[in-house]
């Protein structure tokens, strides 16, 4: 590749108490006009669980871009501030603190390109993803932030019985980021979950958990499943439909979901996040088959 298709941004945080770890401005698709922004310092800590494997705790961290945006070879890394490139999956710490979760963000709201950790890559950089060797992209923009939950894995052995025997999807656990600010990718949030949806896409089980961001404005007015339908009219339903439907257009079938086709409250989400943070350390540890999944 020509240095001329190449792109490389570093950003490093530096400040205080923000939940927002990494903003930068505009659309992270038009490589040409990024503009950095800065917040306050978040750390990232880690609570001690007796499975828990090592994890990242340092007071900063950056993304480095290689690659065109929108290109087969677009990758966006995260390296720590001694420029060694570590995994957003397994180096990121789940918890927070004070029941707060890290959440990085994979797709900004009112985007449609298919971003994705690369599970299957060494340091799980977040790439855009392929069908037949084409960039996958939505039918329509997803009117929510999305990403993951680190240190989380649906097990692609474990049949779910509250969920209709389904097997995990052999993925981190997915979080649908409810709050008015569009994020980046790449960019790490502090948020709180509020309920979860059990997907079922072709046979697996794909959790959507449902959070907000803490730096929200609304953030302390919502606590659990109820409190969204109250300030956020409308949204639980949006979001299901929005996940049962988006592969109609590319004529599949619409997906189903488990739990009575509704969400379930906080107690339950914190319920799957454990559950899967435990399913991840098994698998770190090898005490799980990792197929092709890199564990760097």
């Amino acid at each position: 590749m020509s240095s001329a298709a190449r792109v490389m941004v570093s950003t490093t945080i530096i400040g205080a108490s923000s939940s927002s770890f990494l903003l930068f401005k505009p659309t992270v698709f038009k490589p040409h006009s990024v503009n950095l922004s800065f917040n306050n310092t978040t750390k990232l800590v880690s609570k001690k669980r007796a499975f828990a494997c090592s994890a990242l705790y340092r007071p900063d961290i950056k993304i480095k871009e290689e690659g065109q945006p929108e290109t087969l070879d677009y990758r966006v890394f995260f390296v720590d501030n001694s420029g060694k490139k570590v995994s957003p999956w397994h180096d990121i710490p789940l918890h927070v603190g004070d029941g707060a979760f890290n959440f990085i963000v994979e797709i900004p709201k009112e985007s449609s390109a298919k971003m994705e950790v690369a599970t299957d890559e060494i340091f799980t950089p977040i790439k855009q993803d392929t069908k037949k060797g084409k960039l996958r992209y939505y039918p329509y923009n997803i009117n929510w932030n999305y990403g993951l939950l680190p240190q989380t894995w649906e097990d692609p052995s474990f049949a779910n019985p509250e969920v209709d025997g389904a097997f995990g999807d052999n993925d981190p656990v997915d979080v649908v980021e409810i709050g008015e600010n569009r994020g980046n990718v790449g960019q790490l949030m502090k948020v709180k979950p509020l309920g979860c949806l059990a997907m079922i896409d072709e046979g697996e089980l794909d959790w959507k958990v449902i959070a907000i961001s803490l730096d929200d404005p609304r953030a302390s007015l919502v606590n659990d499943v109820d409190d969204v339908e109250k300030h956020f009219p409308g949204t639980l339903t949006a979001i299901r439909d929005w996940f049962r439907d988006y592969k109609i257009p590319d004529g599949k079938p619409a997906n189903n979901f488990g739990l009575g086709n509704k969400a379930a409250n906080k107690d339950y989400a914190l319920k799957v996040i454990t559950e899967t943070n435990e399913s991840w350390a098994k698998l770190v540890k090898r005490s799980t088959p990792a197929g092709e999944l890199s564990l760097v």
